[in-house]
């Protein structure tokens, strides 16, 4: 396959990551336009966001074994087939029922999608670039959280919330022509990203356990940043969309810059995404008060869980313990559950401690991550020690010499 058309395969894979965090996050944005013309509470449009959010973290792993057999192309075409009917459904909904199916319907996709997108990005080019290749893949999501949502709100405040959810159905279509014309018709059992380069079920357990923390971590702080900076910061209203841009930038600029670490080291790159993550929001606990640094220690621990994010899907390609596709949809469906604790968690600390504590709260489970996550070496040097020379465990890893990644995360 020419590195031409594998790079337009690989921007055309980044940009379903980016539709379908758009798609996700959007009624979170235009909960009460949604609402107004649906004739329903908020309460009831923030209901699609969790439901959502459920569908992805339960049926990540059941409908990835379910498909296992399903060639690649085959799969992601009707996946992204299924997110443009699910989005044009969800322009012409007349009814709440009719809205949440779709809503449903297009988490289902999304499950599979986050699953599989990863194998199939690193089967493009060859095993020393996995680390940026998958980089790319999930910088699709997070310019979406810095660009794609923002941009989605602001078309639905103009022209109706409508018209956000087509125009996210109308690019899906064209990111659907270019996976089904140029993707590879591979079958999903063939490649060396089909299955860990050092099957470790120990590490990759620990990895998911980590995924849990981290990304609880990050969303019990994360959720409640606009309160955060106008409360204890003192910062104007109308700044927090400035300050989520800059989060979001940064956001990007972090998993791009992890790319070469996670091919070289990707232990090393989960332990410094998540140390890093622990003093910027240990930092934001201690220094938040202050404007100039709340703004920095914010953009700095979103660079940090974004990177993060991607070391996971290089360490998926690495560990993974039987089949990649399996593993990635175990550790979405982890990120998903960090993502639903954190949330839950920062919302239990709110009333009674205040938004002050709910950073705090954030930076002590990420502190329990790092710990777990040096704790890796306690897991892989045992098993090098009784290998032979020919063994996997002394063998060298796929993604070092010659990765990244993932989640929804989410």
């Amino acid at each position: 396959m020419g590195r031409g058309r594998a790079t337009t395969v690989l921007i055309g894979l980044s940009g379903g990551t980016f539709l379908y965090t758009t798609a996700e996050a959007l009624p979170i944005g235009l909960l009460l336009p949604m609402a107004a013309d649906l004739a329903v509470s908020p309460a009831d449009v923030g209901m699609l966001v969790t439901a959502y959010g459920a569908v992805v973290m339960v049926a990540s792993v059941p409908l990835t074994a379910l498909v296992r057999r399903v060639p690649r192309r085959r799969l992601l075409s009707a996946l992204l087939a299924g997110f443009v009917v699910c989005n044009a459904v969800t322009v012409v909904a007349s009814s709440f029922a009719v809205l949440l199916a779709a809503r449903m319907a297009t988490a289902a996709t999304h499950a599979l999608f986050w699953a599989v997108v990863v194998p199939a990005a690193a089967e493009l080019f060859r095993p020393g670039l996995r680390g940026r290749v998958v980089a790319v893949v999930f910088a699709g999501g997070n310019v979406a959280l810095a660009l794609g949502v923002p941009g989605g709100i602001w078309l639905g405040e103009r022209a109706g919330w409508r018209a956000s959810f087509l125009a996210v159905s109308g690019l899906g279509a064209v990111v659907f022509v270019v996976v089904a014309a140029l993707l590879p018709a591979t079958r999903p059992d063939q490649g060396h990203a089909t299955r860990g380069a050092t099957p470790d079920a120990r590490r990759f357990w620990l990895l998911t356990t980590v995924a849990v923390l981290a990304t609880a971590g990050a969303i019990a702080a994360y959720t409640y940043v606009a309160l955060f900076v106008t409360e204890h910061t003192a910062m104007a209203a109308t700044s927090v969309g400035a300050i989520l841009l800059a989060r979001g930038v940064a956001s990007v600029l972090g998993i791009l810059a992890v790319g070469v670490l996670v091919d070289r080291n990707p232990w090393l790159a989960l332990t410094a995404t998540v140390a890093l993550q622990s003093l910027a929001l240990l930092g934001l606990y201690a220094l938040g008060h202050r404007p100039v640094a709340a703004v920095v220690l914010i953009a700095l621990a979103g660079l940090a869980f974004a990177a993060f994010t991607a070391t996971l899907g290089g360490l998926v390609l690495q560990v993974a313990p039987g089949r990649s596709d399996i593993a990635a949809a175990t550790v979405s469906a982890a990120v998903n559950v960090g993502i639903t604790a954190g949330a839950f968690v920062g919302g239990l600390t709110l009333p009674s401690h205040g938004v002050h504590r709910t950073v705090l709260i954030g930076a002590l489970l990420s502190v329990v991550a790092v710990v777990l996550a040096l704790g890796e070496r306690r897991l892989a040097h045992p098993a090098r020690a009784g290998a032979t020379p020919d063994s996997p465990a002394t063998a060298t890893p796929a993604l070092v010499a010659p990765r990244c990644a993932g989640p929804q995360l989410r």
